[in-house]
């Protein structure tokens, strides 16, 4: 098994290779790039300080392949790449072509608030889904069953930033219970400590509540499925027939082969935990990296697209051997080879 995981880690640096080199050339092909950009805004100002139309090209040619050697696209792609694989690698994830920060410094602001989503997303997700997704089970076709599923399916019916809009319009713009957006107050910085932590959690029952919505219904349903699918196994049914009572029965037999596929999406959900939902963020004016996303592909801001994709990439990839390795522990039959 140790073998697997050491071969699957060797993996990860040919797999980011192929998948950051592609879209790396994407963005060599994709119109509205930082030249065509500046070029915009020459042809603005010019029309604006002489107050009629300019040709269509307001640049010289010699300016426009200055430009382009200052943003590297003088170069072969190939030659591009690997002088910005080898910046990467140092640690350098470039300058925004948007607003000339470091990228790195833009994705480390950023990360703290997605993180702290994700994670309270994820904890939340699987304490309530899992329970939920049991009683469901044992329940199935009673009234609770058929409650919570109807709540659960409306609620998965509806996209997540959809109901941050509704949360929003009712519970802060109409009763001002909570707070219109951002993730805290003016007044932050000169509140107490107490008062800080509630103003923080003000900000977050709303965002919590979109990001959660879409999640919590599949993991449950995952969750009652696959243990209704092992409550009428064979197995199942022999450890009863022995003496054994339904709890123990499910609790110590059907419950640990139902977690199988839970622990399989476990290490893909990382990933989620920073590239957030950018409609959510945009709804509740949160300055995480599912927005700093969004607005990077927007302006294409190439070096902060790179930047997300060589993080989001690499936790993927992470993320895929940490689900095998979930898999393996709660599955001691699986063995990788």
């Amino acid at each position: 098994m140790i073998a697997y995981f050491i071969r699957r880690l060797l993996l990860i640096f040919p797999t980011f290779i192929g998948i950051t080199i592609m879209v790396f050339t994407i963005t060599r092909f994709v119109p509205g790039g930082p030249v065509e950009r500046m070029i915009a805004n020459a042809k603005q100002m010019q029309s604006q300080t002489t107050n009629q139309n300019i040709g269509d090209q307001p640049l010289s040619l010699d300016q426009i392949n200055m430009l382009k050697q200052y943003y590297g696209f003088d170069k072969p792609i190939l030659t591009s790449y690997f002088q910005w694989l080898y910046k990467v690698l140092k640690g350098d994830l470039g300058r925004s072509t948007r607003y000339y920060d470091s990228v790195l410094s833009m994705i480390k602001e950023r990360i703290p608030i997605s993180l702290y989503f994700g994670v309270l997303s994820m904890i939340l997700i699987y304490g309530v889904c899992i329970p939920l997704g049991i009683s469901k089970a044992i329940k199935h076709k009673s009234g609770f069953d058929n409650i919570t599923s109807i709540i659960i399916f409306a609620g998965y019916a509806i996209p997540g930033w959809v109901v941050g809009v509704i949360l929003l319009v009712f519970f802060a713009s109409k009763l001002s219970i909570f707070p219109l957006g951002g993730f805290t107050s003016d007044l932050f910085f000169e509140m107490s400590v107490y008062d800080k932590i509630i103003d923080i959690i003000w900000h977050t029952l709303l965002p919590l509540i979109s990001y959660m919505i879409g999640s919590f219904t599949v993991m449950t349903l995952l969750m009652k499925n696959t243990l209704m699918d092992n409550l009428s196994s064979d197995y199942v049914r022999t450890a009863i027939a022995k003496g054994l009572s339904f709890k123990k029965a499910v609790f110590r037999h059907a419950l640990q082969n139902s977690l199988i596929p839970i622990a399989t999406s476990f290490g893909n959900n990382i990933s989620i935990l920073l590239t957030g939902s950018f409609l959510i963020e945009k709804v509740f004016n949160i300055n995480g990296m599912g927005l700093l996303g969004y607005e990077s592909v927007v302006d294409r801001d190439y070096p902060v697209v790179m930047g997300i994709l060589v993080i989001s990439s690499l936790l993927f990839m992470i993320g895929n051997i940490l689900s095998d390795i979930c898999v393996a522990i709660v599955d001691p039959r699986v063995r990788f080879k």
